[in-house]
């Protein structure tokens, strides 16, 4: 991140269009002034050695001196600066729950930025404590590893969104797993797993979880965010919300049963949040009961200055102003250097020079996350190449590289993003067409075959000679083959199944006619039946009917449990 830290002194800069317009007013009034003497194209050539350009040339090399001594007066700061020391504080990973539900607003302004909120205003509560950060819905992973470093816990919680994940729900337990095994090996240290969720866990094994967890000496947390009542869960920040599939618009509910049971499971609290502080409070002191341990960590200061380049650029401009004479230099008139035309050439030659300064800045961090990356530090180096994005968040291949990054961490949903993120801006078809084979590849080990064979059909497009991908499309579309043959069988029989299904309950319906009417005929063949033996008939008929319904349910139960529904919320 790029600031200035007494950006005050920046207000100096509208002392340059003043400038500028007095140096217009002067030339203008030395204009005049020469017309007395005589036509100016004779006073001019009476003047040989004097130069039109050169004073144009030196005055806005002083303006651009000055203007970046103003700049240099802000004091620029941006980049880290890497100190190692020894700290005493606790571990805490934070599962946030991303899900649809979390977009519900009965919690201003939503829970979800309720949650961003919390875990920022707790972040700033930590000094000497550790930090990591997972993001869960129906899957889960890691968002931010285990670090001191909070401008980047910062940094990585501003762009959490439901979006990051396409397998919607609420999966308690995953989170809880992922939490258990994202923490250090240093013993003796409190360790807290604090699940920030409104409760809507579909697909259970939270309990068992979060005991394990205890079992391992960490405490879990439950913060439980939204109202009992429940509320609808909107769809892109409009007035429509999420329905079911009988068109009915989805109440997403505070599970607080839920949410109890876990922290109790895990050794832990729960905790309510409301919009008040209360909650932010509760949760700091129970923090603060954990043990403490003294441990070796890393930290990267805020900013670092970077006034440095600006002030060789303000000498650089400095000492080309006194080199340059206002009077042509007799050995140098062949050159030609402040015809018309070359004043403006010199100035944006400085306008390139500075703002390659400035582009190298992300440069940087791009050539940093590649060591790192290639030391096999892949949660550095995407933390590298997303404060390269931060000064540039157009730069193609750090995108790529982020991507890449975040394949090798298996966070397979966002690097694909990144992916097509960088296919979009790069102009390189080569680069571009390793982009969309890299997609290929992620989407072809999650058998999504069809998308496979686009992406390795658009990277083609690009380059035509890479054999590898021709390779891997031909595979992908043998695979796709593949997996349509064996979806044929099990479409066959199930529907087998539904026929078996049907033939059977035909059978019963036409059993039960016939004993129905065998019982007509023996009433009719034995009028003076006896009222006990009617009774008889009677309930032996209907214990026939019940046992045919239990077997018509406990058949359609099989068909349903085999054909799960996944809620999208």
């Amino acid at each position: 991140m790029f600031r200035f830290e007494d950006p005050i002194y920046l207000y100096l800069l509208i002392l340059i269009p003043i400038l500028v317009l007095m140096q217009f007013w002067m030339v203008y009034q030395q204009k005049k002034r020469l017309r007395r003497f005589g036509d100016i194209n004779l006073v001019r050539e009476l003047m040989p050695n004097v130069s039109r350009h050169r004073p144009r040339v030196k005055f806005i090399l002083l303006i651009a001196a000055l203007a970046l001594m103003i700049v240099m007066l802000a004091r620029p700061q941006m980049g880290t600066k890497i100190n190692h020391e020894k700290r005493t504080g606790i571990e805490t990973i934070i599962a946030m729950d991303i899900s649809n539900s979390m977009l519900a607003e009965d919690v201003a302004p939503s829970r979800l930025d309720r949650a961003k909120m919390m875990v920022e205003n707790l972040v700033d509560h930590f000094t000497n404590d550790k930090i990591g950060l997972i993001v869960f819905a129906g899957d889960a992973f890691v968002q931010l590893p285990i670090t001191s470093d909070y401008v980047s816990a910062k940094m990585f919680l501003s762009n959490i969104d439901p979006s990051m994940i396409d397998v919607q729900g609420t999966d308690l337990a995953a989170a809880i797993k992922m939490a258990t095994n994202s923490f250090t090996q240093e013993q003796g240290i409190g360790k807290a797993i604090i699940v920030i969720t409104d409760g809507e866990d579909h697909e259970g094994g939270a309990l068992e979880a979060a005991r394990e967890a205890k079992d391992k000496g960490m405490r879990v947390f439950v913060l439980g965010i939204g109202s009992p009542k429940g509320a609808p869960i909107p769809i892109g920040g409009g007035n429509d919300y999420i329905k079911d599939e009988t068109g009915q618009t989805v109440m997403s509910a505070l599970n607080e049963d839920m949410c109890k049971q876990v922290a109790e499971a895990g050794g832990g609290a729960y905790i309510h949040v409301e919009n008040n502080s209360n909650a932010q409070e509760q949760l700091n002191a129970e923090l603060d009961k954990l043990s403490k341990k003294e441990t070796a960590v890393t930290i990267y200061s805020d900013f670092d200055e970077q006034f440095q380049a600006v002030a060789i650029l303000v000498m650089l401009l400095l000492i080309i102003e006194i080199c340059i004479l206002e009077v042509r230099n007799p050995h140098l008139s062949k050159l030609h250097l402040f015809s018309r035309n070359k004043p403006m050439m010199l100035l944006l030659l400085l306008l390139a020079a500075t703002l390659n300064v400035q582009a190298q800045s992300d440069r940087d961090f791009v050539r940093k996350g590649n060591r790192q990356f290639r030391a096999g530090n892949y949660a550095e180096a995407e933390t590298s190449y997303r404060k390269a994005l931060e000064r540039n968040d157009r730069n193609p291949q750090a995108i790529y590289n982020l991507g890449n990054a975040l394949l090798m961490q298996r966070k397979d949903s966002a690097a694909i993003q990144q992916f097509q993120s960088a296919a979009k801006l790069e102009q390189n078809p080569y680069r571009r067409a390793q982009a969309y084979h890299n997609i290929g590849t992620v989407c072809q080990t999650l058998k999504m075959y069809g998308d496979a064979i686009e992406a390795y059909k658009e990277a083609l497009r690009n380059n035509p000679r890479d054999n590898e991908t021709r390779y891997n499309l031909e595979l992908c579309k043998r695979q796709q083959k593949q997996q349509k043959q064996q979806q044929q069988p099990q479409q066959n029989n199930k529907d087998k199944k539904d026929d078996k299904q049907k033939q059977q309950k035909q059978e019963n319906n036409k059993q039960k006619q016939d004993k129905q009417k065998q019982q007509q005929q023996q009433q009719q063949q034995k009028p003076q039946m006896s009222k006990e033996n009617a009774e008889q008939l009677l309930n032996a008929a209907m214990q026939e009917e019940k046992n045919t319904q239990q077997r018509i349910k406990k058949a359609q139960q099989q068909h349903q449990q085999k054909r799960r529904l996944q809620k999208n919320w």
